[in-house]
């Protein structure tokens, strides 16, 4: 089976370059666009059911993905993006200026450092881990559409690579990264894929 891993679209937080979290940010019209050349070129996959988390961004990404498709969207919490608590919102400047000590320690050891309010990669990962076990069961072409951290955990369990070293993986916004799933075994055959936007990224 194939699962195909996409991150939503673009929104103005993106833009902003402001943590999202699991705040229930929209896409942009930028975003939207950016979704709409996802679903087309998506539309010739034999995609048998659409997994995505929740929130907005990453909700109105897989619509624009099944509208070329005769499935149902289920949606499951588990694959909504890191919990940031206290840091939502803020931009990446106003972090650093106010909270560079933290960042330091969650740097060192991003796996453990739980989030002020929030949780840590390793929550992240376990939580989201039980979506894509579940997935693979059910031997159907799948698209999940999720977040940034939350793919970015998924694709260092596939690949046997500890969270402490999550920086060697990039998942930009708007990419599909495709899993080969069989059996026990997941392959990474496409890892962040932008191509299909364009001159638009």
């Amino acid at each position: 089976m194939e699962l195909i891993l996409v991150r939503h679209g673009e929104t103005l937080w993106n833009k902003e370059k402001r943590v999202q979290g699991i705040s229930d940010i929209e896409l942009s019209e930028f975003g939207l666009i950016q979704a709409k050349k996802l679903g087309e070129c998506l539309k010739n996959n034999n995609i048998e059911s659409i997994y995505s988390s929740p929130v907005k961004r990453a909700h109105q990404t897989a619509k624009l993905i099944g509208k070329f498709h005769e499935v149902e969207i289920e949606t499951d919490i588990e694959l909504r993006e890191l919990d940031q608590g206290d840091f939502e919102g803020l931009t990446f400047s106003e972090l650093w200026e106010k909270h560079s000590s933290f960042l330091r320690q969650w740097m060192a050891d991003p796996a453990s450092i739980v989030m002020p309010n929030g949780e840590s990669l390793t929550e992240l990962q376990n939580r989201a881990w039980g979506v894509i076990e579940d997935i693979a069961k059910k031997s159907k072409n799948t698209v999940v559409v999720s977040h940034n951290f939350t793919i970015t955990s998924i694709l260092c369990k596939i690949q046997g690579i500890s969270l402490s070293q999550f920086r060697r993986i990039r998942v930009d916004v708007a990419s599909k990264t495709f899993v080969e799933i069989e059996g026990d075994g997941m392959v990474v055959k496409l890892l962040n894929d932008t191509c299909h936007l364009g001159k638009d990224i």
